[in-house]
């Protein structure tokens, strides 16, 4: 039965209890809503914060850090309840194996039924290797189903995810499977994917360079994995053709008097985002703060934690202080302490507010506002819909695509690509232009360009072969940046890709 944590008590003696079980074990299993990954000791952490209990830790996603408000440790699993309203399970390393390996055993059925439909559905062909991808560590099962299909003419490749997908992870999949087909002498690759991942995979395919797209066919295969159905392809031209709803024309923001007076606490480090609902303030990208007007009055709620903000008044004033000071000390390029949260946190968000201050650091032909962060080209999320970092305009009225990252990640260029598509789309049809989103300025009749902007160290290997997939009339800049980008942002090298 978990126990909370509601008393500093509480959370004092649950800090301790769990440091003390993080040392017993050198490696953990880390479980949560369905994905498992092996984490090391050190890439654990557990601090008290203002008498709450905060675990850091590295996931599929980056560093992620939540407060835990229930515990529970029966011998074997310690389960924690955080406050983003989701449960994980730490598992040590002599149970992680067994939980791997069954793991592992129902992901091989899974590929071998994937296999045995494909077989079946090209006349003559037998199964050659069937195998699982790569985990994300050394030793995990993979997500996805790898079979070469042997016929007397050809070789086929075949890529299908053993485990359910949603459509956000469409990026990761065809990566995957395009760096695992240019590996192998076959002459098509099919691609087997749930039908939720269809429509968002189709759109991609579409972006590719002409002779790999026409060598590449789709199927959808239903969840007790006894039918196959070739879905038809999709071209550049029909991306256009699709309805799309338009940009509400962009409000004059003005910020209020309270926002404006914490951004003079720390005016090179606090910005301000505007919503429908009043004002985020963020410290070097890390919200901390929202201004909110409440039946006329001005107020401010704080704290890191959204499900834990405090309202700003007189027996808060104390905690207020103590964060602004903390995100002084520890969110800075000086920070002495660069495994404190503050300073992990969010490392893309911090690299945007960077650059957001002014975007002629990396390209001075940019101009400096308008500039659109976290710009959604659709409401919800049913087709692994995502926010573009930053959407810019260039003096010339070139619109720009600019996608950040600031660790390895190998699904950089097809992220790019498709925000490319989204953008590409509305501007056709005159939404941008319509919506004033960069004022009384001209929108040049003209595709986008793409920026992709990463630390020179933190490229991802496959960045290079992937960018070779996408289709020239796609305009894709690689931008290296300074590995010391939080002192300030300086571009190392920038070339055409594809």
């Amino acid at each position: 039965m978990l126990r909370s944590l509601t008393t500093p008590a509480q959370v004092e003696s649950a800090h301790h209890e769990i440091l003390a079980l993080l040392r017993e074990y050198a490696e953990w299993l880390f479980v949560c809503e369905g994905v498992s990954q092996s984490l090391r000791r050190d890439e654990i952490e557990v601090a008290m914060e203002r008498g709450r209990l905060l675990l850091s830790c590295w996931t599929e996603k980056g560093t992620r850090l939540w407060r835990v408000v229930a515990w529970d440790w029966n011998g074997q699993v310690l389960e924690l309840e955080l406050s983003a309203r989701m449960r994980i399970q730490l598992i040590p390393r002599t149970s992680a194996k067994a939980i791997t390996a069954t793991i592992r055993a129902a992901r091989q059925m899974r590929c071998e039924r994937l296999a045995q439909l494909a077989a079946a559905l090209k006349f003559g062909s037998v199964v050659e290797r069937m195998s699982l991808s790569r985990g994300t560590k050394p030793g995990q099962p993979g997500r996805y189903a790898q079979v070469l299909l042997k016929t007397r003419r050809e070789r086929i490749a075949v890529v299908g995810p053993v485990v359910s997908s949603a459509p956000a992870v469409v990026d990761a999949f065809l990566s995957s499977s395009l760096l695992w087909f240019r590996r192998k002498s076959v002459g098509q690759l099919w691609l087997i994917v749930s039908p939720e991942l269809l429509k968002p995979l189709l759109y991609r395919i579409a972006l590719l360079r002409p002779g790999l797209k026409e060598i590449i066919s789709v199927f959808t295969v239903d969840d007790d994995l006894t039918l196959l159905t070739e879905a038809p392809s999709a071209e550049k031209e029909d991306l256009w053709r699709k309805r799309l709803a338009r940009f509400p024309p962009v409000a004059a923001s003005t910020a209020s008097e309270l926002s404006l007076a914490i951004v003079a606490q720390a005016p090179e480090a606090i910005d301000i985002v505007h919503s429908r609902h009043g004002e985020t303030l963020r410290y070097f990208g890390l919200p901390f703060a929202r201004v909110r007007s409440l039946l006329g009055r001005e107020k401010v709620w704080f704290g890191i934690n959204r499900s834990h903000r405090h309202l700003l008044d007189e027996s808060t004033s104390n905690d207020w202080h103590n964060l602004l000071n903390d995100l002084r000390e520890h969110r800075s390029a000086s920070a002495f302490d660069h495994r404190h949260a503050f300073y992990r946190a969010a490392p893309e968000a911090w690299l945007e507010s960077l650059l957001r201050r002014d975007i002629t650091k990396l390209d001075p032909g940019l101009i400096i506002a308008p500039l659109h962060a976290q710009f959604r080209t659709a409401r919800g999320a049913k087709l692994g819909i995502r926010p573009i970092d930053l959407l810019a305009l260039r003096q010339d009225g070139r619109l720009v695509v600019i996608e950040l990252k600031v660790s390895e990640d190998r699904e950089h260029v097809l992220q790019g690509a498709d925000y490319w598509r989204r953008v590409e789309a509305h501007r056709r049809r005159g939404h941008i232009a319509r919506a004033k989103l960069f004022g009384a300025r001209t929108i040049r009749d003209e595709a986008p360009l793409v920026y992709l902007v990463a630390p020179t160290l933190r490229v991802h290997p496959s960045f290079e072969t992937l960018a070779q997939c996408i289709s020239s009339d796609i305009e894709i800049y690689r931008f290296d940046i300074n590995e010391d980008w939080r002192t300030g942002v300086r571009v190392m090298r920038r070339e055409r890709v594809n």
